[in-house]
């Protein structure tokens, strides 16, 4: 689930990148405040400790997932959501691209929310209102 605006630049990007031989998948997009809650749940419950948790994982609430913009992008040769996604072909072209549909890569090294890179985490800004950021 996406905004409409998001979700119509998201289906052109795509069409763009086939085009261009990139397949580029969605494997999370919006996700409920509820959702995230159970997410952090589920990691303290494998003794994750929530300072470490904080550092790759907003806090309820304050997910750019919340807001129905954000899209984490994987590929049919890279499934998983790692720093190594940014090693294929498709994050090169979303690197070029993406910002031509209104997205935009929200985690890059070293970004000033102090969350980890995340390469495979894209927002659609086009014409939005800023999205929800942890306080701090």
């Amino acid at each position: 689930m996406l905004l409409p605006g998001a979700a119509a630049a998201w289906q052109e990007m795509k069409e763009s990148a086939a085009t261009d031989g990139m397949g580029i998948l969605i494997k999370s997009a919006y996700r409920s405040v509820e959702c995230q809650v159970e997410i952090i749940r589920a990691k303290l419950g494998r003794g994750q400790r929530i300072e470490d948790l904080l550092r790759v994982s907003a806090p309820p609430g304050y997910s750019e997932h919340h807001t129905g913009r954000a899209v984490d992008i994987v590929t049919p040769e890279c499934l998983s959501l790692e720093p190594v996604f940014d090693r294929t072909p498709a994050f090169q072209w979303l690197e070029r691209h993406a910002p031509e549909y209104g997205f935009t890569l929200s985690y890059p090294r070293g970004n000033r929310q102090g969350y980890q890179y995340e390469p495979w985490h894209w927002c659609w800004r086009a014409g939005d209102a800023a999205t929800p950021r942890p306080p701090g």
